[in-house]
């Protein structure tokens, strides 16, 4: 009860997307949530399409509860990029361990498996985890772009990894990038 109670705390951790319904950036329960709810309807497009959607779906719901302590580090922010996995990696030693020792090991092990991008569906979950705040930026028409200066440049060298994990939601996504650029809300 103490782990669930302390990851209600994701609602307070304000991402960089917006939120395409009030004008207010996302908060990671949301992004969470999201997530989860397009691994389930989107499967059939992962590279590996026998991926084990359950463990796709576990690895996104808990991948970004580290930043109850540690925040959101806004993707682009190269200085603050430096120390992410340090910070990260201390966060998931104390809020994992607020869980019985095996749940807190299981849950580690998934959080580690996100993280390290090699697994058929850590792919899947990693892509699905880029390809949604480009949704969000492109519905949105670049609003959280904007703020940041951030250019097509950016946006693709960030998120090219999502072709190892869903090449056809990659192609959908560079597609919406071109768009973008062709209408002029964000630049080259």
């Amino acid at each position: 009860m103490t782990f669930l109670m302390e990851i209600d705390k994701l609602k307070s951790i304000l991402r960089q997307s917006p939120n395409l319904t009030e004008n207010r950036r996302e908060n990671d329960a949301e992004h969470s949530w999201h997530l989860a709810t397009m691994a389930v309807l989107l499967a059939e497009y992962a590279e590996d399409p026998t991926i084990d959607v359950l463990s796709a779906v576990k690895m996104i719901l808990i991948h970004d509860i580290v930043e109850i302590d540690a925040g959101d580090t806004f993707v682009y922010d190269v200085a603050a990029n430096a120390d992410k996995r340090e910070r990260e990696e201390k966060a998931a030693d104390r809020i994992f361990n607020l869980l019985p020792s095996d749940q807190a090991h299981e849950i580690r092990a998934l959080w580690e498996e996100f993280e390290a991008n090699q697994s058929p569906a850590s792919n899947f979950a990693n892509a699905l985890d880029r390809l949604h705040p480009m949704m969000l930026n492109y519905t949105s028409r670049g609003r959280g772009w904007a703020v940041h200066g951030i250019t097509s440049r950016q946006v693709m060298e960030r998120n090219k990894t999502m072709q190892n994990g869903a090449p056809i939601l990659w192609r959908y996504a560079s597609a919406c990038v071109a768009d973008a650029v062709k209408e002029g809300f964000l630049p080259e």
